[in-house]
């Protein structure tokens, strides 16, 4: 059981705009709104993706990491009045990570905006397309302007696509250059 009492925790409401994925293809939050982010574990993945769509409304009690705006949930309600309480991994049957083969990808586009880890820890960037940049906390503090809402960007890495999104886990990625600049 969380140690969290999650009826303790200020409530934010708000409608599902977009789903947010894991390297290994499982969902790990999705945005309210245009930009807050929410966070929770792999391991409510698929009870999130079977009770909750994209586009409804929803009530998340949760933590607020200091200086990002961004909420770690412990609970979700959903839109008929169902509870999704984060009571953290079932220790009996070991989460897994789905088997997913991760291939090469691309992707290109303004951030629409930073990622973060459940601390509050900068950890990637979702891109106007709706792909999910991760990676590791010391390389994306390393690479913040990359990550920055508003900047374009050009990632590759390995990643995967499925019916909820698409991630890249990042190997390289560099400011996207206007040609018509460079020709000045």
């Amino acid at each position: 059981m969380h140690w969290i009492d999650p009826d303790c925790l200020p409530e934010t409401r708000g409608t599902v705009t977009h789903y947010l994925l894991n390297p290994h293809g499982e969902l790990d939050g999705f945005v309210l709104g245009q930009s807050r982010q929410v966070h929770f574990p792999p391991h409510l993945s698929k009870q999130i993706a079977r009770r909750i769509a994209i586009g409804d409304a929803v009530t998340v009690r949760g933590i607020k990491p200091r200086g990002v705006d961004m909420i770690a949930a412990v609970a979700v309600t959903t839109k008929d009045g169902r509870a999704i309480i984060d009571e953290g991994p079932d220790h009996d049957a070991k989460h897994r990570h789905a088997e997913v083969v991760q291939r090469a990808m691309e992707a290109s586009g303004a951030v629409r905006l930073s990622l973060f880890g459940p601390k509050g820890e900068l950890r990637g960037a979702l891109l106007d397309d709706g792909t999910s940049l991760r990676m590791p906390p010391h390389a994306a503090e390393a690479l913040s302007d990359y990550l920055a809402p508003g900047a374009h960007v050009h990632a590759w890495g390995y990643g995967v696509k499925n019916r909820n999104g698409r991630c890249i886990e990042v190997d390289e990625i560099a400011h996207l250059v206007d040609e018509s600049e460079v020709d000045e």
